[in-house]
């Protein structure tokens, strides 16, 4: 499991709008990851809209706001459009950044066990180090407290 203080594992994915995103090449600019399960569901929807309702103040803080779930950038296309969000989403198919993060969890809804994303978010220094994490997140509030963070980052 990675914690604050060590270097962020890059990855190279496909994001909205097609082209790829690679943490490597925002080196020098503060990232905040944040991975969610699906793209247009409540909790996920409320948390991008939060999230695309600060863009410019994350941009002011020098911070780039990219959001990571396993759907395909087909679908990210279209939760983009039909909400008009304002941030990146980048598609991890195959799950290697969600492991790499440690956000592939067992998680049980109703008695039964299923693997899926846990709703966790990471912000990482201009240096390319993890300066934090939240984990098990509650979407309420959340953006705000990420955007506080990444400004004294």
């Amino acid at each position: 499991m990675i914690g604050e203080g060590q270097p962020a594992p890059d990855f190279t994915l496909p994001r909205d709008g097609g082209g790829e995103v690679s943490l490597s090449a925002l080196r020098g600019q503060k990232v905040v990851l944040y991975f969610y399960p699906k793209d247009d569901t409540p909790g996920c929807t409320t948390e991008a809209l939060d999230f695309t309702a600060r863009a410019q103040e994350f941009d002011a803080a020098g911070a780039v706001v990219i959001g990571i779930s396993k759907d395909s950038v087909a679908k990210h296309d279209k939760f983009v459009k039909k909400h008009a969000l304002g941030i990146m989403l980048a598609s991890d198919e195959h799950g290697t950044t969600c492991e790499d993060y440690g956000v592939w969890v067992e998680k049980s809804m109703y008695g039964k066990t299923y693997m899926g994303i846990d709703r966790s978010t990471f912000l990482i220094d201009a240096e390319g180090r993890i300066a934090r994490i939240w984990r098990k997140v509650k979407v309420a509030d959340h953006a705000a407290e990420v955007l506080e963070a990444a400004k004294s980052a």
